[in-house]
C-alpha cells in the first residue's frame, strides 16, 4: 500500500529524479528534437512551396499549351482557307481555260465547216455548170444539125445586136 499512499521521501526523490530528468532531457534532447522538427517543418513547408510552385507551373503549361492548340488550330484554319481559295481559284482557270479551248476549237469547227461548205458550193457549181454545158451541148447540137436553122438563128440575134 505504500503505492497508493505514498510518503514524503517518496515523493521528494521522485520529484527530484523528474526535476534531473527534466535538466538533461532540456540540456540534450530537446534541443535535437526541437531541431529535428523545425527541420523537418521547414522541409514539409519548402515541399508545399515547391509542390504549389509546380503547381502554378502547370497551370501555366497548360494554359501555354491550350494557347499554342489553340494558335494551331487558327493556323490550320488559316492554311485550310488558302487551301480552298488556291483549289478554287486552280479550277476557276482551269475551267477558263477549257472555256476558251471550246470556244477555240468550235470556232475553228465553224471556219473549217464554212470552208468546207464553200467547197462543196464551188464543187456543186462546177457541176451544174458541166451538166449545164453539156445539156445545151445537146441541145444545140440538136437543134442546130440543119445548117438552114442555123443560119436562120445567127441572123435573128444579128438583127437583136443594136449598134451604138
Amino acid at each position: 500500500m505504500e503505492l497508493v499512499n505514498p510518503d514524503i521521501g517518496l515523493i521528494f526523490w521522485m520529484t527530484l529524479s523528474f526535476l534531473i530528468l527534466l535538466f538533461l532531457l532540456g540540456k540534450f534532447a530537446w534541443k535535437p528534437v526541437l531541431r529535428m522538427l523545425q527541420q523537418r517543418e521547414e522541409k514539409i513547408t519548402k515541399a508545399l512551396n515547391e509542390a504549389t510552385l509546380a503547381k502554378e507551373q502547370m497551370k501555366q503549361l497548360t494554359a501555354d499549351n491550350e494557347r499554342l492548340l489553340a494558335q494551331a488550330k487558327d493556323e490550320r484554319d488559316a492554311i485550310l482557307v488558302e487551301a480552298r481559295k488556291v483549289s478554287q481559284k486552280m479550277y476557276d482557270d482551269a475551267k477558263a481555260k477549257a472555256d476558251a479551248e471550246g470556244q477555240r476549237i468550235v470556232i475553228a469547227a465553224k471556219e473549217s465547216i464554212a470552208i468546207e461548205k464553200q467547197k462543196a458550193m464551188a464543187d456543186l457549181k462546177n457541176l451544174v455548170a458541166e451538166l449545164s454545158l453539156e445539156i445545151a451541148e445537146s441541145v444545140i447540137r440538136q437543134e442546130f444539125s440543119d445548117k438552114n436553122r442555123y443560119n436562120e438563128y445567127v441572123n435573128k440575134r444579128i438583127g437583136e445586136i443594136v449598134l451604138n
